[in-house]
């Protein structure tokens, strides 16, 4: 496939993908199928025990399952398109399709990430109040919360793409990754895109560095709080917040690397957005079933309905 000439207008992007490899196409198209089935299965089994287990229906599941909704969500903005490219060439993905998939990738992702910073909250008020968690968290209080996640991954959304639709895209139209994203589609604009790019860091990088800071201190004085005041309950809370603190950094670490840097090309890019956009939302669920006893305890009593009602019939 051509570029578009200078003076045209761009309708579609080449995505140039992982590797133009047909082996190893192949060998990638079979690991991230298995790694896309798994996020599904293991988000869609957190929100459906969170539904149907009377006992995980407290703020700190509630919050779960709109992580888990999330997660999945956003991974499948990317991880379909991957897998379609990985078997049929050209990787060609229309303007319209590429700014839609920046959309909707940023809206989930920053909704999650705001939706990270309420199980911070949830965890703090319930070892800093434990007597008045219920009065505090209660369901309309968590409800609420979540919605201000959603509109505030809306507004993060919106933003980004309100500056990528001001820039004129008139010349090279090669992606050199497998999904659309800001950092690599504001560099094909025909136009200087410093003033953008600064932008763009301070709405994406700052605000998940701020973040990610905020919640590292957050919960350090929950642990901190954990060791020197709680002891009925002290090992099971330490684990839930070990097992938060690590999808935390799952989650910021590889999004910290790509947007909060002026955005050139760095060898270890793809593999960063690989591992937020795909294996990040599977081991989340991963870590939040294997983890959590609570969480293995409600699955096995979900397996005991099932082969119970199986029995009956």
């Amino acid at each position: 496939m051509e570029q578009h000439n200078l003076s045209s207008t761009v309708t579609e992007f080449l995505l140039l993908g992982l590797t133009q490899s047909p082996e190893l196409q192949r060998c990638l198209f079979v690991v991230f199928f298995i790694v896309y089935v798994t996020t599904w299965f293991g988000n869609f089994t957190i929100i459906t025990i969170v539904i149907t287990d009377h006992r995980l229906h407290t703020p700190m599941y509630f919050l779960l399952a709109n992580l888990a909704f999330l997660d999945v969500s956003d991974s499948s903005v990317t991880v379909p398109k991957l897998l379609l490219d990985l078997l049929s060439q050209p990787t060609a993905i229309s303007f319209n399709e590429c700014i839609l998939q920046m959309f909707f990738f940023h809206f989930f992702a920053g909704a999650a990430i705001l939706v990270f910073v309420l199980l911070a909250i949830d965890r703090y008020v319930a070892i800093h109040q434990p007597l008045r968690y219920l009065t505090i968290m209660n369901q309309s209080v968590c409800v609420w919360l979540v919605a201000g996640a959603w509109l505030g991954g809306f507004a993060h959304s919106i933003a980004q793409i309100g500056l990528v639709l001001h820039l004129p895209f008139c010349g090279p139209n090669v992606l050199d990754n497998f999904f659309c994203d800001v950092p690599q589609v504001i560099k094909l604009a025909c136009t200087d895109t410093y003033l953008v790019e600064l932008l763009m860091v301070s709405n994406s990088g700052m605000l998940v560095i701020i973040l990610f800071i905020v919640l590292l201190v957050s919960y350090t004085v929950i642990l901190v709080r954990i060791k020197k005041h709680v002891t009925e309950g002290k090992r099971k809370a330490l684990s839930t917040c070990g097992t938060q603190i690590t999808v935390v950094c799952l989650q910021f670490i590889p999004s910290i690397f790509i947007y909060a840097r002026p955005f050139r090309k760095f060898p270890l890019d793809k593999l960063a957005s690989v591992f937020f956009t795909a294996i990040t939302p599977m081991l989340n669920s991963m870590i939040y079933t294997l983890r959590n006893a609570e969480m293995k305890m409600a699955i096995r009593r979900l397996m005991k309905r099932i082969l119970f009602s199986g029995r009956k019939l």
